[in-house]
Parts: structure tokens; C-alpha cells; sequence
């Protein structure tokens, strides 16, 4: 059974920047893009920026130019740099795959950003 496990989280004042990483167990590396999500508190789930096995990326414009998704395929982890954090970025971020994410989700990393 495949195991996402997120880390990295935690609280950061506005224009801070932390660094997310997800390790996931199984063949899930091997065999999908992968990408991170966010949930924010009375919010659905959103999808946040994405990274192919070859390498390409792709962000939600509402982060594009501050968040860096990178995989690292022999680690089986994938990790999500967030520079410039805002406190609308305040949320769980979960990694899963992509376009289609497994049932069995992480328990996810918190990341609060004060203003």
C-alpha cells in the first residue's frame, strides 16, 4: 500500500519561506506525475503546482513566481519551496498524484503564515 508522508510545515511571518517535502512509499514514483495540494480551513481542497516524471512544472497562478515544485526520483520525494509566503497560503498541504490522486492521502503538513 502506497504512503504519502508530508513535513516541513509550520508557522512563518508574511515573506517568509519554508520548504515541504513528501516521501511516498511504493511504485507511485515510477508511474505518475506528482503533485502538492492545499486545503485551507472551511475551503476545498485546490491544486497547487505539479511536476511530471520528466522534470516539467506547472503552478496555480496565485503562486506562480514564489513557489519551486522539484522531484527527486532515486528519493521518492518530491518537495515544494514556498518563497514570499502570504497569509492566504495559510493551509494544509498534502502531495498526491497527479492528474488522478490515490484514495489514501497523507495526513499532510501544516503551514500558517502571520501577517
Amino acid at each position: 500500500q502506497v504512503q504519502l508522508v508530508e513535513s516541513g510545515g509550520g508557522l512563518v511571518q508574511a515573506g517568509g519561506s519554508l520548504r515541504l517535502s513528501c516521501v511516498a512509499s511504493g511504485s507511485i514514483f515510477s508511474t505518475n506525475a506528482m503533485a502538492w495540494y492545499r486545503q485551507a480551513p472551511g475551503k476545498q481542497r485546490e491544486l497547487v503546482a505539479t511536476v511530471t516524471r520528466g522534470s516539467s512544472t506547472s503552478y496555480v497562478d496565485s503562486v506562480k513566481g514564489r513557489f519551486t515544485i522539484s522531484r527527486d526520483n532515486a528519493k521518492n520525494t518530491v518537495y515544494l519551496q514556498m518563497n514570499s509566503l502570504k497569509p492566504e497560503d495559510t493551509a494544509v498541504y498534502y502531495c498526491n498524484a497527479f492528474p488522478l490522486p490515490l484514495h489514501n492521502w497523507g495526513q499532510g503538513t501544516q503551514v500558517t503564515v502571520a501577517s
